[in-house]
């Protein structure tokens, strides 16, 4: 039997006890220093004094960051990077034949996931998990923000980089001196069981991850059981039908201690059984404004005084940026923050990167990219862009992400799209999967299924064009002025950004 065969990476195995502390880890290297959940957690732990190294691929930013706070990279996956390694540190992106994986487990190394990690650096702190088929990262990162800006200095670690002052990035990561931490808790492979937040953030509970979970009630159990390690407050959306469910499946014992937020009002909810309402009023006076209006009703339970009506004015659009900034204001003043100052700070939150992200305007046609792939996602950004742009065009380039998530969402991806004036879908991005495993999907998947969706038009409001980069010179060919066209996908989409900018010069100034 081969090692490949004998080696089990289960992520799902918890490594440590509540009582362990990062001191216990010994010299620890992490395969795959460089990614965006791993830098930060090495950067943590080096924070606490553990002595870490690690390999990747390839030189980054990042990489380069770890390496000017002294901390060892070697560029290669080698046998020979663990050698001295107390504890080794895997992602679920390496693979059980990784030769870094099988040096460790010949030599008898502990080998432990980074979620393992990360609930090892939320012992001893005032940690906030945030969970979610959507809206981990904007909540998240908003929290972090908050905290940061009301001079908490918390560490956090977000699956992506956050929107700076102009157009910068901020990184996702960061180890603060503060006694709090802000996390995405990950959900896609059940390893956010082996969390126990002071607070649990639920944004969603849209069912996702079938290929891990097999079915909706194993999905929406495991959110029952994050939401039961909580020690101190449960943060649920009571506009989410799939939350509400996971928030009724809950002992009373826990729900004595949740918060719910949301628009729907409280008669319309289920009994709250000693649950918090935080009520959320959008105003809806932004079209073409630039901010969301809304006002948040904290009560006491919440506040740890008086109940609050807070008013607050987001730069980020949307009913579902309101909804995450209940979430974000809600953990913030459970942590102490003083309501009027958690708004403000929100108020300042541009984003995180690839979120409704404006990259360039040209000659009155503006480009904004958006990292939306669940119909969801794509209806949220749309219904913010009629709300932020409600006399423009909107014109999409859409790149689907994963030819099992095209076949399987085909018509309500279309439906999602329909919501704009003009889409092209691009190929699949395909991540993990491959073409020849989905012979007959690609980008006219969505298209086919969209015929007849717009009773007063014809189909030519969407087409499929495979090959991105002639989509987006096309996309930039037919716009006018006013119009806003959406790089939306997971996918390298996002590098088309630059490809329209230039396409939109050089056409503009071509008819001028």
């Amino acid at each position: 039997m081969s090692q490949e065969q004998t080696i089990v990476l289960d992520p799902t195995r918890a490594a440590f006890d509540a009582q362990a502390k990062p001191s216990n880890l010994g010299a620890t290297h992490f395969i795959g220093i460089g990614g965006a959940g791993m830098s930060v957690l090495a950067e943590m732990l080096h924070a606490e004094g553990v002595a870490v190294d690690g390999s990747d691929r390839e030189h980054s930013a990042k990489t380069d960051r770890l390496e000017s706070l002294g901390i060892g990279v070697e560029f290669g996956q080698k046998a020979e990077n663990v050698a001295g390694a107390s504890t080794v540190v895997y992602s679920s992106a390496i693979k059980p034949d990784n030769p870094e994986i099988v040096a460790a487990h010949a030599a008898g190394i502990p080998i432990v996931h980074r979620s393992d990690i990360l609930a090892l650096l939320m012992n001893g702190k005032q940690a906030v998990t945030v969970a979610g088929a959507h809206g981990k990262t904007t909540t998240s990162s908003m929290l972090a923000h908050i905290l940061v800006q009301t001079g908490m200095d918390p560490s956090y670690a977000i699956g992506g980089s956050i929107q700076g002052p102009d157009g910068s990035t901020l990184d996702g990561g960061h180890a603060g001196a503060g006694s709090m931490l802000v996390a995405e808790a990950d959900e896609s492979d059940g390893s956010f069981a082996k969390y126990h937040p002071t607070i649990a953030i639920i944004t969603n509970c849209e069912a996702d991850h079938l290929d891990h979970y097999g079915d909706e009630a194993h999905y929406r159990a495991a959110f029952v059981n994050h939401a039961e390690h909580a020690t101190g407050h449960v943060v649920i959306c009571g506009d989410d039908p799939d939350a509400l469910a996971v928030f009724e499946a809950l002992p009373d014992t826990v729900k004595a201690h949740t918060v719910v937020y949301g628009t729907t009002p409280e008669d319309q909810l289920p009994d709250l059984a000693g649950a918090s309402l935080v009520a959320i009023s959008s105003e809806n006076e932004t079209a073409g404004s630039g901010t969301e209006q809304l006002t948040l009703e904290l009560p006491a339970a919440v506040t740890g005084g008086e109940p609050v009506c807070q008013s607050v004015t987001l730069k980020v659009p949307g009913i579902h940026n309101a909804r995450n900034a209940a979430a974000a204001i809600s953990a913030a003043v459970l942590l102490g923050v003083k309501p009027a100052d958690a708004a403000q700070a929100a108020g300042s939150f541009l984003g995180a990167a690839r979120r409704f992200q404006v990259r360039g305007t040209v000659k009155q046609v503006t480009v904004v990219d958006d990292y939306a792939h669940h119909p969801t996602e794509i209806a949220a950004l749309l219904d913010a862009a009629r709300r932020r742009y409600p006399d423009s065009v909107i014109r999409v380039l859409f790149q689907p992400h994963l030819f099992s998530r095209t076949q399987f969402f085909a018509r309500q991806f279309a439906e999602a799209l329909a919501k704009a004036d003009d889409v092209i879908v691009t190929g699949i991005f395909p991540a993990r999967e491959k073409q020849e495993d989905f012979p007959d999907v690609g980008p006219d998947t969505i298209v086919d299924a969209a015929q007849g969706l717009k009773d007063d038009t014809d189909d030519s409001w969407i087409q499929a064009v495979d090959d991105m980069c002639l989509a987006a010179k096309m996309m930039a060919m037919r716009a006018h002025h006013g119009d806003v066209i959406f790089t939306v996908g997971a996918g390298d989409i996002t590098d088309m950004d630059q490809v329209l900018l230039t396409a939109l010069e050089a056409h503009r100034e071509s008819c001028e």
